[in-house]
């Protein structure tokens, strides 16, 4: 079963291994910017996805139904204003 988090700043979603299945983007303005890095810190090393430009109400899926495995956690960095949800096991 799939986890979600709400997101409208830079956090971490998970403090240990699991995929990224998705990520929904609700809302998108004023050069909105996502970068999604696989760490349980606020270490930016392990990128997972680059640097992209996400529009707003659209599904991000990864992958497939697999999603994207990460090891160390699951940190996503927002620049600009977004408001998102990411899908993780």
């Amino acid at each position: 079963m799939a986890n979600y988090l709400a997101i409208s700043a830079t956090g971490n979603v998970k403090t240990s291994l699991g995929k990224l299945k998705g990520i929904f983007v609700s809302a998108a303005s004023s050069t909105p910017l996502i970068t999604v890095y696989d760490s349980a810190t606020t270490t930016t090393t392990k990128t997972i996805l680059a640097v992209f430009v996400p529009t707003a109400s659209t599904m991000y899926t990864f992958a497939g139904s697999d999603g994207i495995s990460f090891s160390n956690g699951l940190y996503i960095v927002i620049s600009g204003t977004v408001t998102a949800t990411a899908v993780y096991d």
